[in-house]
């Protein structure tokens, strides 16, 4: 039997799990031969119904709406789903599939059979959320520029490369270097999906099951699924299934600089008097708008956003969660709305620096992302500065 394939006996139930590599055509004509030659009364895939219909609509982007997307407070994760899309379909390009082939393989293979199909895996767009919650600034920062590295990569993969990654030891290298990296992405992405997935593939009440999962998930998906069978864990995962809640930090983290500009420059006025707490503005407004201004600058936005964003800046800031990066990208849809043609070439766009920069949707998302983080910057550069005015 061949090493990506594991049959597991829970009782008189027979699950048979079949590893997959997202983008290997070994990985689609193993799932296609294990469906039909165990003849399943059940298919479990690895696939939410929202990436399902994703990826057999290829014109899904042709509806999203950015401007909507950053007031909802979503712009970075749908810059990291971008990334990702992109790594997933580079890669996919360099061997011929496309990401996910393996997994509609294995549904049209049941579909012909005349077998009933379950996608098993927890919605995306949820999973994504839960990691960015449970992640700190500085988490979220490697985790996006592990993305976008991986995006803009000119490295090939050969078949064999990818049917390393199907093997247990390579995996559970590359699992051990993510928990040391990003532990808790690693949690959310990993863990909690193995979980999830084991419950909804033991949950299923016929007796013979095929699942169709990525190769990285079937070591934990035969751990859960030993605690679930013996009573171990309840099979209850609405759980993972919402969004964690805040801690009083998180929601307060927003107000916590511009509250402490305020105090640092109303200290100045009583400490030095009028003239130092006008300069001490001053300097703030210098240091917040030249940074956000400067992160316009370096993705070539429109000179009206670039001066936008300076002006902007400084009231910004007096918001929480960035919000100078939703100014700035509203003043750069204004004066480059992105077109029919945009969504239309968006998947093809997001695998090159040159496309993200070329594609008005992409680019209205890197004006919002580098504005962001310029005058959040700034902001951190004016806090010493102020302090050392009213401690002088």
């Amino acid at each position: 039997m061949p090493q990506t394939m594991r049959t597991i006996q829970l009782g008189e139930r027979t699950i048979i799990l079949v590893g997959t590599a997202h983008i290997s055509k070994e990985s689609i004509e193993e799932a296609k031969a294990t469906i039909r030659e165990y003849q399943p009364q059940r298919v479990c895939v690895e696939i939410d119904m929202g990436r399902y219909q994703s990826i057999k609509q290829e014109s899904r982007w042709e509806s999203l709406d950015i401007i909507k997307v950053l007031r909802e407070g979503k712009g970075f994760l749908l810059l990291a789903n971008l990334a990702l899309a992109g790594f997933q379909k580079r890669l996919g390009a360099d061997l011929g599939t496309k990401p996910g082939e393996e997994m509609l393989a294995a549904i049209q293979t049941a579909d012909e059979m005349g077998i009933p199909w379950s996608p098993i895996d927890r919605e995306v767009q949820l999973t994504l959320k839960r990691a960015w919650a449970k992640s700190n600034f500085w988490n979220k920062s490697k985790l996006l520029a592990s993305l976008v590295e991986s995006a803009f990569s000119r490295e090939k993969l050969s078949e064999d490369d990818l049917e390393k990654l199907k093997e247990g030891n390579e995996l559970e290298h590359m699992m051990n270097e993510m928990a040391e990296f990003m532990p808790s992405v690693k949690e959310v992405l990993i863990d909690e999906r193995d979980r999830y997935l084991a419950t909804k593939i033991f949950q299923t009440s016929e007796q013979k099951v095929v699942a169709v999962v990525g190769a990285g998930h079937m070591n934990g998906i035969e751990k859960w699924l030993g605690k679930l069978s013996r009573g171990e864990t309840s099979a209850d995962v609405s759980d993972i299934e919402r969004m964690p809640q805040p801690g009083w930090f998180a929601k307060s983290a927003g107000w916590l600089i511009p509250a402490i500009i305020v105090a640092l420059i109303v200290l100045g006025f009583f400490r030095a008097g009028g003239q130092a707490s006008l300069t001490m503005i001053v300097k703030w407004i210098l240091l917040n708008g030249s940074l956000a201004a400067l992160g316009s600058l370096l993705c070539l936005a429109h000179p009206l956003t670039i001066l936008g964003s300076f002006l902007f800046a400084p009231v910004a800031t007096l918001n929480p969660l960035l919000a100078i990066g939703l100014f700035a990208a509203v003043i750069e849809a204004h004066f480059r709305k992105p077109t029919v043609a945009d969504a239309e070439t968006l998947a093809d766009d997001v695998t090159s620096v040159k496309g993200f920069y070329k594609n008005r949707i992409t680019h209205i998302l890197l004006v919002f992302f580098m504005s962001s983080i310029g005058g959040m910057i700034g902001n951190f550069i004016a806090l010493p500065v102020l302090a050392s005015k009213v401690i002088g």
